[in-house]
């Protein structure tokens, strides 16, 4: 009896850890580029979007670090 839930344990651990691996949403936005100017940013986010590198971007101000993040 022991073996068996030991097993039937590891299938039901092994079957939520495929599932989550799986459940990212399909377009969440990822860091692309940090950058000190913001014409640069929107200069990188529209050669990106131009090659079909992502389908929409947005140049972040974050005053804490004095940068521009580029998200696509």
């Amino acid at each position: 009896m022991r073996k068996a839930r030991a097993v039937l344990v590891s299938a039901v651990l092994a079957t939520g850890m495929s599932l989550s691996i799986g459940a990212a949403p399909a377009h969440a936005e990822t860091l692309n580029g940090i950058y000190r100017e913001y014409s640069e940013c929107q200069r990188v986010g529209s050669y990106g979007d131009d090659q079909g590198w992502w389908d929409g971007w947005r140049c972040e101000w974050k005053s804490q670090y004095y940068y521009y993040f580029l998200y696509a």
